[in-house]
């Protein structure tokens, strides 16, 4: 992987004001941003234009699941946008993936288009009750090389399951990782965190970070000391 911006900062804030009050104090440079669902839903792709505008590399993390047509329009229409990265859910199966793959295309200018395997929100006995087998670390590994079988460039994962996935799936697999805490941080939700060195270290290639850098008194300072602590990281990939 090239050694371009790798933190994406996650906007998980419930309206447009509140999310270009952050994105005022970052500088696109040194981060990406994330638009997940509350965000989208509550203003829409003409949010998404506007950060685009002001320079930033967007992630669309909307998840989309559903049969194989409708998927492909969404992201066609997500690519429309002008996103550097949208996400669909793996469990969705191969028909799905190729059509998302093939609604998108794979040109220079076509946004990066990954698989969500398993919510970091997930532990075992989740899993359990849902009546899926194997470990966590199985079902995620099955689900990779499904995306990666039909096309897509990479997967979200836990990073705890970077450094498998790297030996699965080959160094130009892409792997991002949310769950992302510094040192001192709650893990709030998230069951399977790491900090930012330690998932660059195993294997990951883009860290989606929240709350360390939304509720920070100086999110740029946050943001540049987390640049910081990734770099000798980065050095060695």
């Amino acid at each position: 992987m090239n050694n371009d911006v790798r933190l994406i900062v996650a906007l998980d804030f419930p309206d447009a004001a509140s999310a270009f009050a952050l994105a005022d104090r970052l500088d696109p440079s040194l981060c990406r941003v994330k638009v997940g669902k509350e965000l989208f839903t509550a203003e829409g792709p003409a949010l998404v234009r506007r950060l685009v505008n002001r320079g930033f590399g967007v992630f669309l993390d909307l998840k989309f699941h559903d049969i194989p047509n409708t998927v492909a329009a969404a992201c066609r229409a997500a690519a429309g946008l002008g996103v550097w990265m949208v996400n669909v859910h793996a469990l969705g199966g191969a028909a799905m993936l190729k059509a998302a793959r093939e609604a998108i295309g794979t040109g220079p200018t076509a946004p990066r288009l990954i698989a969500v395997t398993l919510l970091t929100s997930m532990a075992q006995p989740d899993l359990v009750e849902l009546g899926v087998t194997g470990s966590a670390a199985d079902v995620v590994t099955r689900l990779a090389l499904l995306a990666k079988r039909t096309g897509l460039d990479g997967v979200v994962c836990s990073a705890r399951e970077a450094a498998s996935l790297r030996a699965a799936c080959g160094s130009e697999f892409c792997l991002v990782t949310p769950g992302i805490r510094t040192g001192d941080a709650s893990s709030d939700d998230q069951q399977r965190v790491m900090t930012p060195r330690g998932a660059l270290e195993a294997g990951a290639d883009y860290l989606v970070i929240g709350r360390p850098i939304t509720r920070a008194p100086d999110p740029l300072a946050a943001l540049e000391a987390i640049q910081r602590e990734m770099s000798p990281a980065i050095g060695r990939s």
